[in-house]
């Protein structure tokens, strides 16, 4: 039993059209991630992480503005 998530196309799509699509995915990147040095994903790892709290940063402070100021 494997606890991985059905993919979202396994109702329209063969089995074994899905497993070869995710063979290739995960070929692909490794592929990719080969080009570069190792502290390459890791530093794109953390500048994704820091543009994604940038994100909601910003989401937060619209929030604020849209909360009803007291008097």
């Amino acid at each position: 039993m494997t606890d991985a998530k059905p993919h979202p196309l396994e109702d329209l799509l063969p089995r074994e059209t899905v497993e070869h699509f995710q063979a290739a995915r995960a070929e692909m990147r490794q592929s990719v991630e080969a080009l570069f040095p190792p502290g390459f994903i890791e530093h794109r790892r953390a500048a994704r992480r820091e543009m994604l709290l940038a994100a909601r940063s910003l989401i937060d402070a619209a929030l604020k503005r849209t909360e009803p100021t007291k008097s």
